[in-house]
């Protein structure tokens, strides 16, 4: 049997898997929902741990402004700025080689119209190298999304729960129950794919409706708390691994306890240095 060389070895252009090293671009992702294929999302903050995840094969990578919550110590997601984005989306940038970074907009810098989310969405292509940003809001949000797109600048879309409105919102409430909620709902996701946006996160919404709207939608959801049938699931990297204190969101399914495993070894480390047996022999020069 004739053996293929690297070069002749058909690509495996999965999303997750994929044996493809360039960068994943809007189009795989588009790829992926013509397959029908689902893919993982998580979030990254700095350039180590986007260099684990990009070696696990995490195809896309969000520099959330969850940032706020669990890296940068503030109560809510409203307070981070697009300085603290641009820093970190770069760093995330420079730790990984495959996947798609996109990095968030920060709450106020995008609000006040298509032209101020046009310069900071600049910023970040420019500054920090992403290849797509995110931004929230369904309908009252299109018109940014429409002259981020015809600017080049790719665009996922947040619709759903959406945290910089934690204040309007009174907390973090399922959205999109009842009938008109549902409706509204749906009309948000499906003004921003008009717009252009390569896909829409579905934030703490009902499975049922979740599932109407991948149904209703060309381009991909990207569910947190939605449900099954979204095209692609995403989590926050700190929830996800257990380094979150306190309770978790119903949708949060931990796969590690980092917190409890880093808080060991720092004990053990602690112990070494107190009980004078760090550093060893091993570790000292003469």
């Amino acid at each position: 049997m004739t053996q293929l060389s690297p070069a002749q070895k058909p690509v495996d252009k999965s999303l997750y898997g994929g044996t493809s090293s360039r960068r994943i671009t809007v189009r795989d992702i588009a790829a992926a929902k013509e397959r029908g294929e689902k893919w993982p999302m998580l979030t990254a903050y700095d350039a180590m741990t986007a260099s684990v995840f990009d070696e696990a094969g995490i195809p896309v990578l969000l520099v959330g402004d969850s940032m706020g919550n669990c890296h940068l110590g503030y109560e809510s997601t409203v307070p981070v700025t697009m300085d603290e984005i641009t820093l970190l989306s770069a760093a995330v940038v420079r730790g990984t080689k495959r996947a798609l970074v996109v990095g968030d907009l920060p709450f106020g810098s995008y609000q006040e119209g298509p032209v101020q989310a046009l310069r900071n969405a600049t910023r970040l292509v420019k500054e920090a190298g992403v290849g797509a940003v995110k931004l929230e809001g369904g309908e009252r949000s299109a018109h940014q999304v429409e002259l981020l797109v015809s600017a080049g600048i790719p665009v996922m879309a947040h619709v759903g729960l959406t945290p910089q409105s934690v204040n309007a919102f009174g907390g973090y409430p399922v959205q999109g129950r009842g009938e008109e909620a549902a409706q509204q709902l749906l009309r948000d996701a499906k003004a921003v794919q008009s717009a252009g946006a390569f896909a829409v996160v579905l934030e703490a919404v009902p499975a049922e409706l979740a599932a109407e709207v991948t149904r209703s939608l060309h381009i991909p959801t990207v569910g947190i708390g939605a449900g099954l049938d979204c095209d692609a699931q995403v989590l926050v990297w700190t929830d996800m691994a257990g380094m979150t204190a306190g309770r978790m969101p119903k949708f949060v399914k931990k796969y590690l306890e980092m917190r409890e495993l880093l808080g060991g070894a720092a004990k053990a480390f602690a112990e070494d240095v107190v009980g004078g047996t760090f550093p060893a022999e091993e570790h000292t020069f003469h």
